[in-house]
Parts: structure tokens; C-alpha cells; sequence
């Protein structure tokens, strides 16, 4: 099948690959004149195992192209998927100015059936928003053609894309037509092949599947969080209850790590829109609420332990950061707990020596030749003359590291570690102060 994907960032490349590799004729389109130029020579701006090779496999095989030309993308796809980007407003709320700007474009250039597909993370209603745009650009041209709208949100974890969709959960598809139903089925059958892993509904109930996904899967994380600092402060150990919990298999293992809060593109913009979505209802969501309030003070806590244990002078002090992305396999820095940790010990007074093995660029980008940041080739090169070390992501690199060097490298021996990667016992033994997350040794205000 003929498919365009308006968009070239995380979601709309994953989805153009994985598309192309089953034999579609894929073509890209974005207004991102550098960017394409680089698609173009397979050079992908983003970190994501697999991705580049997929990439590369199908334009060598002429499956997968890329255009800045919006009037080829409306003529080459029946399907027309949207794989923009929908930053929250000041007050939470998904921007959708992109969504609609591209569902404008279609209208304006669109002359025979279409499908268009919103895999663009979007509030509930927004199929309607999408259908009444193109509308009114058929109206504005004096053109009738036919078109429908579909709700088709993405599942795709950060690290494992690939696998994600080439091998779903599920596949929900929010339709009203059963004709354009069965179309989306069969774009999807490559994907669909051992169980029928598809889920048709309506197109509101699509929208709200993503958002509960995302909501109910952070709010398992800040709960997790919230044990973590009780368990801290009555002395037990908050791993042992983790895996006491989740052999109950209503429970189960998944999500219930804690940890120094969550980050990334989806669970906090994701909170905050389902949030703000229903105030619009005039509905107050505590729980919702009270789960993003519970990440940005977890945020809070390794830089509130390593304050505590340098009597709130760290003026002049360096700290060694192992982590930079907001999870291990991604380059991906946004809200990740590092970026608290860093500006907090900054605005303190302290120095950072960082390393991640993905995301140094990103840092770069974002920070640029800050005074007090210096950006380490290794993690041995962390520890030169550096106080304490503080670990916020859970590379695996990171989890089996020679500690005696660690300890004879360090000012201090001390370790503050976000998530949980060594035990306290062995830790003691080697001669080490370890302060985890509700591993029963309280540093907390």
C-alpha cells in the first residue's frame, strides 16, 4: 500500500520503517529542510536500536523515501498518518497547532480518498477537530472528495520501537467506518499474523486508551515512589517489598521500581494532558494530579540526600553523574531526573562530571559549554577528584562497576544511587556510605 507520514521525528520514522520492512511504499514528509536532506543519506537524528539499519535497508530497497514537498505526500498516500509533535501548553494541554496544520495541508491538496491517521498523541476529540479542518479546506476549494478520520495511537516504548511494532500487544484503531475499518486491518495483518492483536472502537475511546495507558503506568511508578520514602523512613528495605508485592500476579513486576522519578517525551506531558482534559470536563482528577505532583518531588530527592550529607555546603564540591537520558537505550533528556539534579547541584554551587553513552550530544545541545558541567569520554573519567557519585539512569554498564577503584578514586566514599543497582550490604562491606531509594538508609529532609 501507498502510505505518507507527516513528520520525521521519533514516532513518524519508527512508523516509516517498520511500514516499509513489510513492503509498503513509504514517503516522509517534514518541513525540516536539514533533516530530510540527512534521512536522504540514511543519517537518522535519533537514538533507537535498529532504527538506522531498518532505514537504510529500505531505501536501498526503494521502499521509503523523504520529501519536503507536502503536495507529493497528499498525492502518494491513500493513507495519510500524522506523526507530529503535541507539546504541552503553560497549562498542560496538548498544542495541537501542528496536528491541525498538517490535516490543513491534506485538505487543501487532496483530490480522491483518504485515510487519515492520527498517530500523534491527541486529546480526546481531536479526530473531530482533524475531519472539520479538512472540511473546511474542501469547502474553501469548491471540492467534494472523501476522506475519514482515524484514531491510531502508538505504543512504543523508547529503546524498543522496533519491537514494539513489529510485534504489538495491541493495535487500537478508533473508526466509525467499517469499510475503512477493514482497511486499517489489513495495513496492519503483516503485524497481526499469530493472534488477531487488533482492537476496534470508537474514535474518543482510542484517544482516552493512550492517555489511561500512559497515566495508569506512571502513577504504578509514583506509588511505587511513595513506599520507597515511607520504607525509608521506617528502616525496610523497599526491593524486598517490591518483590514481595509483585509475586501477587494481580500486582506483577512491571512498573513498580522505584526509583528518582520518570521523564522522557510521554508519562509526564501524558499526565499533565489527561489532567488538564479533565478540568475541560469539569471533572477535578486527584489521583492524576497527585501523580505528577509525587515525580516532581522525587525528582527533589537524590539532590535533598547529597545536600544532607555535605550539611548543605556544596559549594566548590564535584560530583561524579553516571546517566544523562531519561532511560537506558535512548539519548532522550527530556525530564529526565538528571536535568534536576544537575541544576539544583549548579544553583548550590557544585561542579557535575557526567557520562551516558547515548546521550552526550543531547546534552551538549542543551546545556552547550556550561561553567560548571564537564562531559566525560568513560565513567572512569568521572571520578577525577570528584566528592561523591550520584547515579540516575540504569545503563548496564553501570551495574557490575570495579568499586574498589570507584572507592579509592572518590574524595568521599559515597554513593547516591536513583536506581537502585547495588546492594546496601555488600556496599557496607566495601567501606562505602550508600544512600539508595527506601533501602532503609535515610538521608531525607
Amino acid at each position: 500500500m501507498n502510505v505518507t507520514i507527516y513528520g520525521s521525528g521519533y514516532v513518524g520514522l519508527v512508523t516509516a520503517a517498520c511500514l516499509a520492512q513489510v513492503g509498503n511504499n513509504v514517503l516522509c514528509v517534514d518541513i525540516d529542510a536539514e533533516r530530510i536532506k540527512k534521512l536522504k543519506q540514511c543519517i537518522v537524528p535519533i537514538h533507537e536500536p535498529g532504527l538506522q539499519e531498518l532505514i537504510q535497508t529500505n531505501v536501498e530497497a526503494a521502499r521509503i523515501e523523504f520529501t519536503l514537498d507536502v503536495q507529493e505526500g497528499v498525492k502518494h498516500g491513500l493513507f495519510q498518518f500524522i506523526s507530529v509533535g503535541t507539546p504541552p501548553d503553560e497549562d498542560g494541554s496538548a498544542d495541537l497547532q501542528h496536528v491541525l496544520t498538517v490535516a490543513n495541508t491534506i485538505g487543501q491538496h487532496m483530490d480522491e480518498y483518504k485515510i487519515i491517521v492520527n498517530k500523534s498523541t491527541v486529546p480526546v476529540g481531536t479526530a473531530k477537530k482533524v475531519a472539520q479542518a479538512v472540511e473546511e479546506q474542501l469547502k474553501a476549494r469548491s471540492t467534494t472528495a472523501e476522506f475519514d478520520v482515524v484514531a491510531n495511537p502508538e505504543f512504543l516504548k523508547e529503546g524498543a520501537a522496533i519491537e514494539d511494532f513489529m510485534k504489538p500487544d495491541r493495535i487500537i484503531v478508533g473508526v466509525e467506518n467499517p469499510r475503512t475499518a477493514e482497511l486499517m486491518r489489513a495495513l496492519y495483518a503483516p503485524f497481526n499474523r499469530s493472534h488477531d492483536r487488533v482492537q476496534m472502537m470508537d474514535p474518543a475511546s482510542a484517544e482516552l486508551t493512550k492517555y489511561a495507558a500512559n497515566a495508569i503506568l506512571a502513577t504504578k511508578i509514583s506509588f511505587m515512589n511513595e513506599l520507597a520514602n515511607i520504607a525509608e523512613r521506617l528502616g525496610a528495605d523497599i526491593e524486598q517489598v517490591r518483590l514481595g508485592i509483585g509475586s501477587d500476579p494481580r500486582i506483577g513486576y512491571q512498573f513498580i521500581y522505584p526509583g528518582c522519578g520518570y521523564g522522557g517525551s510521554c508519562f509526564p506531558k501524558d499526565v499533565k494532558a489527561l489532567r488538564h482534559i479533565a478540568k475541560e470536563v469539569n471533572y477535578t482528577p486527584t489521583l492524576i494530579a497527585a501523580v505528577n505532583e509525587v515525580n516532581q518531588n522525587q525528582k527533589q530527592v537524590l539532590f535533598e540526600k547529597i545536600s544532607n550529607f555535605f550539611n548543605g555546603d556544596l559549594n566548590d564540591k564535584v560530583i561524579a553523574l553516571w546517566g544523562l537520558a531519561f532511560k537506558p537505550k535512548t539519548d532522550d533528556m527530556r525530564e529526565a531526573s538528571s536535568r534536576d539534579l544537575m541544576e539544583a547541584l549548579w544553583e548550590a554551587g557544585a561542579f557535575v562530571q557526567a557520562y551516558d553513552p547515548a546521550a552526550m550530544d543531547e546534552c551538549r545541545r542543551i546545556y552547550g559549554d556550561h561553567a560548571q558541567l564537564k562531559l566525560c569520554s568513560n565513567t572512569n573519567q568521572t571520578l577525577d577528584s570528584a566528592d561523591a557519585l550520584a547515579i540516575v539512569t540504569e545503563w548496564n554498564e553501570f551495574r557490575s562497576p570495579d568499586l574498589t577503584s570507584i572507592k579509592n578514586k572518590l574524595k568521599h566514599a559515597v554513593i547516591f544511587d536513583g536506581r537502585n543497582l547495588y546492594e546496601p550490604k555488600l556496599m557496607e562491606q566495601l567501606g562505602f556510605k550508600y544512600f539508595a531509594i527506601g533501602r532503609g538508609d535515610s538521608l531525607a529532609s
